[in-house]
């Protein structure tokens, strides 16, 4: 018989559907199941309403079978098949879908019934994988059968064929492995089991296949035999379609653990239906550690993302913030406009909607366990806080508002967790700020020189012992009207007005004293002075401007930094004995004094936690002046 041609406009857009519009090849075996699907409900459609249809929904399969010695692929249903005009109309005419037109013949009818279909491109995937693609169907009610054979862009034939049942029976002769390509996968059972379970899991009519299993020989210990099962490969019933109420907390956790490969439950599950202007079901779920690769950058976030339940993309990054990238989960959406390829999904306005209202109820789901359950959100906190930190530090600080009731951070008061509404509740009135302290360790902070006197203030410290710590404070600037104020800054003044004048006509007595130490220590410091805030201590290192000593240190430890430097002040404890040597040494040895100034500061570094810049030079000023 005489090849016909493809109606659609040319060999070249064959080709393009083939080699560019899908990704990857095993695509293919998605797109003929959902077609598979599609005709299948059809037939059950037309069972509704036809009392000629006797067929139930129990009755219906789709069905694989690989055939290793004549490399052959057969995907066979038991749907509403096609005539010969449908076989030449759907099949020949590129772009033409069956299933969309049925779509929309039916629109408004009130069913049990998903159609996947809508571009007529997917049945052409068959060809990324196949020489030759022969299609034998039968429609339903009808007696003859035709058989549709191509093999590629020159053409195809619709020939008269024996048929038993109704339905369709695709075989695809799989091409010939190729250096880049291994064909076989295609033939193995194991492999397309594995695929079936990725993309077509919840196609909700049974995906049948003959597998080769083995089991023990009756009678014969220690022996097996090799033998054939028919099998269901999918679920069938997807577990986020099901009402919460039916649904176990063991199923969660199994689900879970299978799907995305964790060896422990879930911290907290979000199981949701939205419908609206935004129709879609999610399942998502809050880990309760992190993956080993979560912040290295391998670790991809996102969604995986169903229409009808098939999979379209195993991570949709758009669904999700960068601050809450630990999710894992799913959304079906019935509602999502796709590209032609049914890979990736085009940036619409659905799109948007959705990834909103997931944004809101993740953060709701969080609030929550921190209300309720605070040992559990203290366990996520652990794991994935520095995520929420960076997500009030980045963008210039865009989304701390939706944030800052999230974070926790330890504190001087019993160095428990704290939240920063907790911490203002139990703040005096009297208290002009909240007090916090950056350090490698909270037991670094406890030493430093400046919180002695928050402590005997009655100052509880916020202790910020991550490197993205300082930054988040910096972006948030207060909490309901409190600012923060770094212990170490020169912001930090816990004198009354009466201390602070006194304080100030001291400075400006000894203003020629602190001029010669400054210019000893050869622009390491923007200023020497006398201080209140030290105790015991005799000096420390107060932070001038934005940039604290312990930024300072975070940022000339990233790659690439030009070697940014904190604008320091050299503070001296004025009750301190050595604030009367200093005045001596300036009366009488002002040479002596200038080493006093290096020695004293490279005291207030150590004391600071900081390196010293120049050990020798140290160590040989504390054996000259002992």
């Amino acid at each position: 018989m005489k090849k016909k041609q493809f109606k659609a406009e040319s060999k070249k857009l064959l080709d393009l559907m083939i080699n560019s519009i899908y990704t990857h090849k095993e695509i293919f075996l998605r797109e003929l199941i959902s077609n598979a699907s599609d005709a299948v409900d059809k037939l059950y459609f037309r069972s509704l309403t036809d009392d000629s249809v006797t067929l139930h929904k129990d009755d219906f399969c789709i069905r694989l079978i690989p055939d290793k010695e004549s490399r052959t692929l057969k995907i066979i249903d038991n749907g509403v098949g096609m005539t010969a005009e449908e076989l030449e109309n759907n099949l020949g005419v590129i772009a033409k879908s069956g299933s969309q037109a049925f779509k929309n013949e039916n629109a408004g009818k009130d069913a049990d019934v998903e159609i996947i279909g809508q571009f007529g491109v997917g049945f052409y995937s068959a060809f990324m994988v196949s020489k030759k693609v022969q299609v034998l169907s039968k429609a339903y009610g009808h007696e003859e059968a035709n058989l549709w054979e191509s093999d590629g862009a020159d053409g195809f034939t619709v020939t008269p064929a024996e048929k038993e049942s109704f339905g369709t029976e695709i075989t695809l002769y799989i091409a010939d492995n190729t250096e880049e390509v291994n064909y076989d996968e295609f033939l193995d059972t194991y492999r397309l089991s594995a695929l079936v379970k990725k993309y077509s899991n919840y196609i909700r009519y049974p995906i049948r296949m003959e597998v080769e299993t083995s089991r023990p020989v009756e009678g014969k210990e220690g022996e097996y035999e090799t033998v054939k099962e028919d099998r269901v490969l999918n679920s069938m019933i997807p577990l986020w379609k099901k009402q919460k109420s039916e649904i176990t907390e063991e199923e969660y956790n199994a689900f879970y653990k299978e799907v995305y490969y964790d060896y422990e439950a879930p911290l907290r599950v979000i199981h949701s239906k939205t419908e609206g202007q935004a129709t879609y079901n999610a399942l998502l779920f809050i880990p309760s550690h992190a993956p080993f690769d979560y912040y290295s950058k391998e670790y991809e976030k996102g969604l995986q993302l169903y229409s009808k339940g098939v999979l379209i993309t195993d991570k949709c990054a758009d669904l999700l913030p960068d601050y809450f990238n630990f999710v894992r989960g799913l959304v079906d959406s019935e509602d999502l406009s796709l590209n032609i390829s049914r890979e990736m999904l085009q940036h619409d306005h659905q799109l948007k909607l959705i990834a909103k209202t997931i944004e809101k109820k993740i953060k709701s789901e969080l609030l929550k366990m921190l209300r309720t359950d605070r040992e559990k959100y203290e366990k996520f906190y652990d794991a994935f806080g520095t995520s929420l930190k960076f997500g009030v530090y980045s963008n210039y600080g865009i989304h701390k508002d939706e944030l800052v009731e999230l974070l926790l951070f330890k504190s001087s008061k019993e160095e428990k967790y704290v939240t920063l509404a907790e911490y203002k509740e139990r703040m005096g009135s009297e208290q002009p700020a909240i007090y916090y302290a950056s350090a490698d360790s909270i037991e670094k902070i406890k030493m430093l020189p400046q919180a002695e006197a928050a402590k005997e203030k009655g100052y509880e410290i916020l202790y910020l012992t991550e490197y993205v710590d300082e930054f988040a404070i910096r972006t948030l600037m207060q909490f309901e009207e409190k600012p923060f104020v770094n212990i170490c800054s020169a912001e930090a003044d816990f004198d009354t007005q009466e201390e602070k004048e006194q304080l100030k006509a001291d400075n400006a007595s000894y203003e020629e004293m602190f001029g010669l130490m400054k210019e000893a220590l050869d622009g390491k410091v923007e200023t020497v002075r006398f201080t209140h805030k030290l105790k015991t201590h005799p000096v420390c290192l107060s932070s001038e401007g934005v940039l604290s000593a312990e930024m300072e240190k975070v940022l000339n430890s990233m790659p690439g930094s030009s070697g940014v430097k904190a604008q320091l002040a050299l503070e001296i404890n004025d009750e301190h004995p050595i604030a009367e040597k200093l005045k001596s040494l300036f009366e009488n040895a002002k040479e002596t004094l200038k080493k006093y100034a290096v020695l004293l500061y490279g005291e207030a570094r150590l004391i600071g936690g900081m390196e010293l810049e120049d050990p020798v030079t140290f160590a040989q000023l504390v054996c000259e002046l002992m």
